[in-house]
């Protein structure tokens, strides 16, 4: 009778072992996806082809500012020759009227805080 107690005890241990490490992948993106929606998620939109106040930020990564068809760009935005890569979205999100004088992002006054703009930027890379 001890015997398969052990050994669904054994199990158990081995099964929380080998699920870890997906467990904290999950917890990172799901802190990337609380930042984002912290701070971005009330004028964008992750999902492609749904634009708000905001630009869709789905596939930003990569993406020409200011090249989505259909939306309403500012000139300052679609006149800035910038690429989103991880670097200009740190320093956007940091502040982004040092970035692109004269974008349409007014209220928004960045995010202060260096590990939140990493789990966003870390976020973004994952909407393809």
């Amino acid at each position: 009778m001890k015997r398969p107690m052990l050994s669904a005890l054994a199990l158990s241990t081995l099964f929380s072992l080998t699920t870890v490490a997906p467990a904290a992948a999950v917890q990172e993106e799901s802190d990337g996806k609380v930042a984002f929606n912290n701070a971005c998620r009330t004028c964008h939109s992750f999902k492609a082809g749904d634009n708000r106040l905001g630009p869709t930020l789905h596939g930003v990564v990569g993406r020409k500012a200011g090249s989505i068809e259909g939306f309403q760009f500012s000139a300052a935005m679609k006149s800035s020759g910038i690429t989103w890569d991880e670097s200009n979205l740190d320093k956007f999100i940091a502040n982004p009227d040092t970035v692109v004088h004269g974008n349409a992002m007014k209220p928004f006054g960045g995010v202060a805080d260096a590990s939140e703009r990493e789990k966003i930027v870390e976020y973004l890379k994952t909407l393809k």
